[in-house]
């Protein structure tokens, strides 16, 4: 690690940026149906690979080098677990683009981690996958998390510097295969760079102040593990480095995870030995069902056996999301221009000096869109090593320190907010078009929603107004897709007849804007889940809210006859 960490430092200046391929590729063939501008090519098996100009001069042969460069630096890494192909073009730029673009594609959310729904009443985790049978261990209960490590910042040898390095892990992993124990090894390394993704550049401090955050690591099968991570100064006398708990999990929970690390911190002040008990009562316990309690025993010197209750909220698949953070950060009027950007998915870089405030604003902005999901690249906190994912010419939602501003701002075609409390301006960079995206009756509506929110006492209760403004966005403007879904002989997949389903929907604007949403991966992916009968978002809070708003809409036509 700490050669790749020092390798990346000696080649990326501040002024080097790299031009980059970025390929996407369905999952499953879909039915042709190419009569309607605007859809061209999105029904079949597709790949497609787009190339940004470069914003500097650079000769073909030294953007090769620096692009294999990346390529096995991030490899290394094991943040991106993605293949590289072994037959590589010999023409220089096209070769790299090759390999980079099959980097890159593994930060891309496919469709096979989306969540199946346990419960058709109640909407899924966005977080959860069941791509594997290690997460399926953890959605059943079995354990509330993979493993905890401790990473400490230590001096480089050469000492210019610190670098991350993992100095506790619990449970510790033996009687491994070799491919296993390498896989494991790439996550470890990914973890000490989320870490800690300022890179090298600390000094030891006296103060500092305790953080909390998290990440996401994909895997090579598109499955996603969640990181949380607490930052804090160790104790000890004069001047020290941080240092960082982070447990590994497949469950989506970030308030649960937030007591946890109470509970580690408070066991780190009186000795490391104290941790492991805690956490292996933790690691039996089962993972309690919405709305329940588990009770943990724990037995701490000169002060007893304490128990400890971890309460999972009942509204579960917003117990990853805090919406308070977001409404903090940015003005209702902000948060719904961000939000008319996300749903037509563009590209979206968020700003701020908290790694905290980066996290949990993207989680966030994400879970807004529900019932679909982001299906693209979604990194809450970005590493100083890999600011480069800027270039990339596809839609993604990144998470940037402000000390990182300067190689953000030199892209045009995306929305860059800044979170910062000190910000002279929200949007730092924009098209311009933003705040005509969405239909001004139905922007006028969920202001109104969410004004409602002033009144909520609890998280609970603000999430609750915030998901269900949005919701309601949505119901209005595609609720009305199920007639338009046509199935055959039975057992055959159906056909959604969008140009009919558009075609639908009487106001102007709201037609305008839908016109633009269906050509979008979310809703396209959405809609391939209900023409093949599959359990979706669409049988669960989604369906039974187009229900009420239809039962709604037929009352008030009564009432007017």
């Amino acid at each position: 690690m700490e050669k790749t960490v020092q390798s990346e430092e000696q080649q990326l200046s501040p002024n080097t940026r790299r031009s980059f391929g970025f390929s996407s590729l369905r999952i499953k063939k879909r039915h042709s149906s190419y009569e309607e501008g605007g859809f061209t090519g999105r029904r079949g098996l597709l790949s497609f690979s787009s190339v940004r100009e470069q914003s500097r001069k650079e000769s073909v042969s030294d953007e090769a080098s620096q692009l294999h460069s990346a390529q096995d630096q991030v490899k290394n890494a094991g943040v991106l677990q993605g293949a590289i192909p072994s037959g590589e073009d010999e023409g220089g730029r096209q070769g790299a683009l090759k390999r980079i673009s099959a980097m890159w594609s593994s930060f891309r959310k496919g469709k096979r981690d989306r969540v199946q729904e346990a419960d058709p009443t109640d909407p899924p985790c966005p977080e959860v996958a069941d791509t594997s049978s290690r997460q399926h261990r953890y959605v059943s209960g079995q354990y509330f998390f993979e493993y905890l490590v401790v990473v400490s910042l230590n001096k480089t040898k050469d000492g210019s510097g610190y670098e991350p390095q993992i100095t506790y892990q619990f449970p510790k992993r033996d009687g491994m295969a070799k491919f296993q124990k390498e896989e494991e090894e790439k996550t470890l390394k990914a973890i000490t760079l989320f870490c800690f993704p300022e890179g090298i550049s600390w000094a030891p401090l006296t103060e500092y102040h305790s953080e909390t955050f998290s990440f996401v690591l994909t895997e090579i099968d598109g499955s996603r593990r969640n990181g949380y991570c607490r930052r804090l100064l160790p104790g000890g006398k004069g001047a020290r480095p941080p240092e960082a708990y982070c447990i590994i999990s497949s469950l989506a929970c970030f308030g649960l995870f937030s007591k946890i690390f109470d509970e580690v911190e408070k066991r780190r002040q009186k000795s490391m030995a104290m941790i492991y008990p805690f956490m292996q009562k933790l690691r039996e316990a089962p993972f309690p069902a919405p709305g329940n309690t588990v009770e943990i025993k724990s037995f701490i010197p000169e002060s007893g056996t304490e128990i400890i209750r971890l309460t999972r909220p009942l509204d579960s698949w917003l117990e990853h999301v805090n919406f308070a953070k977001l409404f903090s950060c940015l003005t209702d009027k902000e948060v719904l221009l961000v939000f008319a950007v996300a749903v037509l998915e563009r590209r979206i870089v968020f700003i701020a000096d908290e790694l905290g405030t980066l996290s949990q604003v993207i989680h966030a902005v994400a879970a807004l869109l529900y019932p679909f999901t982001w299906q693209h690249t979604l990194i809450s906190i970005v590493p100083e090593i890999l600011i480069d994912v800027v270039m990339a010419p596809t839609p993604y939602l990144l998470g940037v320190q402000k000390h990182l501003l300067d190689q953000v701002t030199d892209q045009s075609d995306l929305l860059v907010v800044d979170l910062s409390e000190d910000k002279k301006q929200t949007f730092i960079v924009s098209i311009g078009d933003e705040s005509s995206i969405l239909p001004p009756k139905l922007q006028a509506e969920i202001l109104e929603e969410l004004s409602k929110r002033q009144t909520a006492s609890t998280v609970e209760e603000l999430n609750r107004v915030v998901s269900e403004a949005f919701l309601q966005f949505f119901v209005k403007t595609v609720g009305h897709y199920e007639p338009y879904v046509k199935y055959g002989r039975a057992g055959q997949q159906g056909v959604f007849e969008k140009r009919s389903f558009y075609k639908a929907i009487e106001s102007k604007t709201t037609r305008h804007f839908v016109k633009k949403f269906i050509q979008t991966q979310m809703f396209d992916l959405f809609i391939q889940e209900v023409e093949q009968n599959q359990s979706g978002p669409h049988q669960g809070i989604f369906h039974k809210k187009i229900l009420e708003y239809q039962e709604k809409k037929k009352r008030d036509k009564t009432k007017k006859h």
